[in-house]
């Protein structure tokens, strides 16, 4: 992250710490990436909770993560800087939901939310184009979350291998 940027953000912030994924966002090589790494332990500590608790969890990140990252962007003067990476962590808890946790599944959750949000294919694409703001920085997300959510459930009922 550019030090212009940096200065105007802090971990102490628990807006900015939560928008920047724990930290995650502040690594200076693909942000996202590890973003959405960042996302693996809360899914492992939520899924064996149960599923209401799990997708309670998931739409609070999905609904104050319009908040956080809308926030932090303000703050940072950018909107949808590179760092800010709370939408990888949301867009992660969606992939997951209703998913048996494997480490084929988690593997695969993991590489098919990545393909999504970086390739951003219809209407993702357009979606990051032209919504603005926190709603904006996590629309794009929340769609590739929920396609590879899709594609994910289709792997596991095509390929039940991968509960194994």
């Amino acid at each position: 992250m550019q030090p212009e940027y940096r200065a105007r953000v802090s971990m102490k912030n628990p807006v900015h710490f939560c928008a920047l994924g724990f930290g995650s966002g502040l690594i200076p090589l693909m942000p996202g990436t590890f973003g959405s790494l960042a996302a693996i332990p809360l899914i492992l500590l939520l899924a064996p909770l149960g599923d209401s608790i799990f997708l309670t969890a998931t739409l609070v990140s999905c609904i104050v993560g319009i908040w956080f990252c809308g926030r932090t962007a303000s703050d940072m003067g950018v909107h949808d800087h590179g760092s800010i990476v709370w939408d990888e962590v949301a867009g992660m808890l969606l992939t997951f939901m209703f998913v048996p946790i494997t480490v084929w599944t988690v593997l695969l959750g993991f590489v098919l939310f990545r393909i999504f949000d970086i390739l951003k294919p219809w209407p993702i694409g357009p979606v990051d184009k032209t919504v603005h703001g926190g709603l904006g920085i996590m629309l794009d997300d929340i769609l590739a979350g929920l396609m590879s959510f899709a594609c994910l459930q289709g792997g596991i009922y095509w390929f039940p291998v991968l509960l194994k």
